[in-house]
């Protein structure tokens, strides 16, 4: 598995099986997958769901007992050593939050919790000291040959951090404020991708969450570019906003590509996925409707949002976060 997103064949399923909350994967032990996909926008495809990467009852380290923000990257190709051939970074986001770990040799089977979970906390001296950190976003920098791992903490600041292993990470400081934006009162849940738009001198591209106050404030979705991943600039016009879905708030965007052009998956207050095409120079925003309905019991519970995509051997798979907040926990699904 690469770090771009997969591209996917068929429509989300919309329908499938719900498992118990406690179900994991494993096997065809605990797995539900659907039997039909229906017709979806651009061709994007049905998804089943299979159980969580693990029972979050379990974890040693989850102090609010909600998960949220999973990021999925494949390190076989990567590390010479790592701990397994798949690692998920994901976080509690309610205070102190802290960015933890868990890594597996399959998409489709059980994750292991990192021991010394969070690997980033709250408190980072002499660099910052915040309520919580949460939304983890890992990318490969092929140039450095370093991961680098995007978060925020708090609302109003995303930060940089980066690692040679993917487990120990070194700060390298904020790289987009409320500042850097204007009319916004947070920036979060930031998620980025290599992406060339020559035009601008770009390589890497973010998409993440706005809350705009323009009358009347509501949660859009933003986007920036950069040619390092370090330095950035922003677009102070929404990318996405949320009236085209028939929504107010939108978070938890993420690129998808397809038919030669590119798309931004991301959740919506009702609590579904919704797609929009954004074009390859991020200059178009048509909008398609809805991405992915999410289940309407455990673990989904009428809430899926912050889609990260995968691929191993062949198949497609979307972790997602599963569960109303203040309960949530990551759940993953297959592509059919």
């Amino acid at each position: 598995m690469d770090d771009t997103p997969a591209l996917p064949r068929r429509s989300l399923l919309r329908g499938a099986v719900a498992l118990g909350g406690a179900a994991t994967l494993g096997g065809l032990a605990g797995t539900a997958l659907g039997s039909a996909a229906h017709a979806g926008p651009a061709g994007f495809p049905g998804y089943a769901y299979l159980g969580t990467p693990f029972t979050k009852a379990n974890l040693r380290y989850n102090p609010t007992g909600e998960l949220i923000f999973p990021c999925i990257r494949g390190v076989y190709d990567k590390l010479s050593s790592p701990l397994g051939r798949y690692y998920l970074y994901y976080a509690p986001h309610d205070a102190p939050g802290g960015i933890c770990l868990a890594y597996g040799n399959s998409l489709s089977g059980q994750f292991t919790e990192y021991a010394a979970n969070p690997i980033i906390k709250n408190v980072w001296s002499p660099y910052y000291s915040v309520s919580h950190v949460s939304s983890p976003h890992v990318i490969w920098n092929a140039t450095t040959r370093q991961f680098f791992m995007y978060f925020h903490g708090e609302n109003t600041t995303t930060r940089l951090a980066t690692s040679t292993n993917g487990v120990n990470y070194t700060y390298y400081g904020t790289v987009l404020t409320t500042a850097m934006v204007p009319n916004t009162t947070e920036v979060s849940y930031a998620r980025v991708f290599a992406h060339n738009i020559p035009a601008l001198g770009a390589k890497y591209v973010m998409v993440f969450m706005g809350y705009h106050t323009v009358s009347p404030g509501h949660r859009k979705i933003f986007w920036g570019w950069s040619a390092d991943g370090k330095s950035w600039q922003f677009d102070p016009t929404p990318l996405v906003s949320p009236a085209g879905d028939g929504q107010t708030d939108l978070s938890g965007p993420s690129l998808l590509y397809r038919n030669g052009t590119t798309y931004v998956a991301y959740h919506g207050n009702s609590g579904k996925m919704y797609l929009t095409e954004v074009g390859n120079s991020f200059d178009r925003e048509v909008h398609l409707g809805v991405f992915h309905t999410p289940l309407t019991g455990a673990p989904d519970n009428g809430r899926s949002a912050a889609p990260s995509f995968g691929t191993d051997g062949g198949v497609e798979y979307m972790f997602y976060e599963a569960g109303q907040r203040s309960s949530s926990t990551i759940a993953v699904a297959r592509a059919l």
